[in-house]
């Protein structure tokens, strides 16, 4: 999604409709999930808010900052971002982040969205070798998520998502 350009300072840019959304019916309505969607600018420092805007989501679903499950979901977070940034970047263009809270089910879903979709994401994480600097980001997604993969955006991009279980909210 193209939201301009950028100025010093850049933070999260509310996006008018969240990447990747599904529509709700409105018989659903009512069972519609809490979600969180955010723009953020193609660089390290929208990872970094991107996972900060997630701790406080968390913490304000009832998952305290220093529980199992805020801290699985701001890695994975911080990976998926990270690997729009680094692989995904598009000038012009920023990454998406939405966040969808199941509690009945369990489960937090991340969607992370970038405007590249000449890459596709691998199907399985790839080995990395002790000694790299590089290349666990998906291996910790792997281990952290229950379930992930991407799709492709239209018109343009693809949205890589996760799936982390939750563990009873711990109330503040």
């Amino acid at each position: 999604m193209r939201t301009g350009t950028t100025t010093p300072g850049d933070g999260p840019r509310r996006s008018a409709a969240p990447p990747a959304a599904k529509t709700v019916a409105p018989a659903d309505a009512a069972h519609e999930l809490p979600t969180f969607a955010e723009q953020f600018v193609s660089s390290p420092r929208g990872v970094r808010l991107a996972r900060r805007f997630t701790v406080r989501r968390m913490q304000e679903w009832g998952y305290l900052s220093v529980s199992d499950t805020s801290c699985a979901v701001a890695v994975v977070v911080g990976e998926l971002a990270a690997n729009a940034v680094q692989h995904g970047r598009v000038p012009g263009h920023d990454f998406g982040l939405r966040l969808a809270l199941d509690a009945a089910g369990g489960l937090v879903r991340i969607e992370v969205a970038d405007a590249a979709s000449a890459k596709r994401l691998p199907t399985a994480p790839p080995s990395s070798y002790p000694e790299g600097e590089s290349g666990r980001g998906l291996l910790l997604v792997d281990v952290l998520a229950v379930r992930w993969g991407s799709v492709t955006r239209r018109p343009v991009g693809k949205t890589v998502w996760a799936e982390v279980c939750t563990t009873a909210p711990t109330r503040l």
